[in-house]
């Protein structure tokens, strides 16, 4: 088996405390990032289960919400704890040299995302992969929606999925 790459999604410290608030209102959750308005900067959450993943859509990766900032899970966390975030495919393809950081700012998101109530958004920002980091992610499995009913799962990787800032991540223009 091929050794884990890096991660095609992280999330900031901001991100992961408003998915544990959502998760405590709206129970397991889910993110899609689509390929439509905004240039697909604009993630949407769902309670798990409520959006259906085409047989051609992307798991990018499983967000654990027990986790903080540069920690590591010791243990799978149960499904509930779990935040699956998955891209299209049209969207993957555009966007599989880089990976996804998900981040939240002020302001009101979609009507259908679960953050819109909650006066903050979700944002996609992205960070290009270096030439070493392509070869690894070329040579795991990529897994759809098709593959993911039958059970695939992604490797886990050695990389922090949590990050303070999107900035710990990729640089943030004005900072």
């Amino acid at each position: 088996m091929p050794a884990p790459g890096p991660r095609r999604v992280r999330a900031t410290a901001a991100a992961m405390d408003l998915l544990r608030r959502l998760r405590v209102t709206h129970g397991p959750l889910m993110l899609h990032q689509s390929g439509g308005c905004c240039d697909g900067s604009a993630p949407m959450c769902y309670p798990a289960g409520e959006f259906v993943i085409g047989d051609r859509d992307v798991l990018l990766g499983l967000l654990d919400l027990r986790l903080s900032t540069g920690e590591q899970a010791i243990t799978e966390p149960p499904s509930e704890d779990v935040a699956a975030v998955w891209i299209s495919g049209p969207q993957f393809s555009a966007w599989q040299h880089t990976q996804l950081v998900l981040d939240v700012v002020p302001g009101r998101g979609s009507g259908f995302s679960l953050e819109a109530p909650e006066g903050y958004r979700f944002l996609s920002r992205g960070r290009v992969f270096e030439p070493a980091e392509l070869d690894a992610l070329n040579t795991a499995e990529l897994i759809t929606g098709e593959t993911f009913e039958r059970g695939a799962r992604p490797v886990p990787s050695p990389e922090p999925q949590v990050v303070a800032e999107a900035v710990d991540a990729c640089p943030v223009p004005g900072r």
